[in-house]
């Protein structure tokens, strides 16, 4: 069993990496991902302390179903390409995406992340393992430059002061030639709504970054251009949304009424 000493946004990656688990165990799980069952089996920890919920495990699961979509669409139309999974936590997407063996995939986080996914998930031709903070911007000196570059942020950006994010989009939107940059992002609301989650709160994890309106990005990083957004909490077919409790869908036609509540969580889809 694999001990966790694990505190702050470091530690959030226990709840997703939770719920994906869960969700995987469902007969008709969207993820089916058997690396995230396994290595919550490997670790020792006690995730039901966590007291996540069922509707919490179903939109994390569809979140991250969101992004696989986005990022095989992406690998679809750009077959020799580069995907930076930035903050990637213990998340599977390299194994549930199953990229061509063209594609130059690096997983980025903190060296003790890193040296816990060297423990709990077989290597995979392709996939590179960098051990640093995002926001150190060095790294990105081993990555290729001349391919088109995928930038895959879940469940990050929230936690990065703007100081430091804004550097990080600008230097890849200069430094690999053409790509996309997908992520979650909260307006102020949202972000708030997240500080509060329970889960969030026993991490310590600060949020830090806000965005109310996508297209203030555009602005702050030229180059980039919005391509498509969507209520994070969103599916995209009626049997996905199925899969939350009534209380919950009836909330969610609530917020696709009201702006401020639509726009409190999104899933972000830029170009560059």
């Amino acid at each position: 069993m694999e001990k966790l000493d694990l505190t702050g946004a470091k530690a959030t990656l226990l709840i997703t990496l939770y719920a994906k688990a869960q969700e995987s165990r469902l007969p008709d799980s969207l993820l089916r991902d058997r690396y995230a069952a396994d290595a919550v089996s490997r670790i020792d920890h006690d995730f039901a302390a966590l007291g996540l919920r069922h509707d919490e495990m179903i939109g994390l699961a569809m979140r991250a179903h969101a992004l696989d979509a986005w990022t095989r669409e992406f690998l679809d139309a750009h077959r020799v390409a580069t995907v930076l999974h930035l903050g990637c936590g213990l998340d599977t997407r390299v194994f549930r995406v199953d990229p061509p063996p063209e594609v130059a995939w690096f997983e980025v986080d903190y060296p003790e992340v890193i040296a816990l996914r060297r423990k709990l998930y077989p290597e995979r031709p392709g996939c590179h393992l960098i051990g640093t903070s995002v926001t150190e911007l060095g790294w990105l000196a081993q990555v290729p430059a001349g391919r088109p570059t995928l930038v895959v942020a879940e469940g990050l950006f929230l936690y990065l002061p703007e100081a430091a994010l804004l550097p990080l989009l600008r230097t890849v939107t200069t430094q690999f030639p053409a790509g996309e940059v997908i992520f979650d992002a909260y307006s102020r609301l949202g972000l708030a709504l997240v500080a509060r989650n329970r889960m969030i709160r026993a991490t310590g994890a600060v949020t830090q970054w806000s965005l109310n309106n996508p297209q203030d990005l555009e602005a702050l990083v030229p180059g980039l251009r919005l391509r498509s957004e969507q209520m994070v909490q969103d599916g995209r077919s009626p049997a996905q949304l199925a899969r939350y409790t009534l209380a919950s869908r009836v909330m969610m036609g609530v917020m696709r009424r009201v702006a401020p509540l639509r726009r409190a969580g999104r899933l972000l889809r830029y170009r560059y």
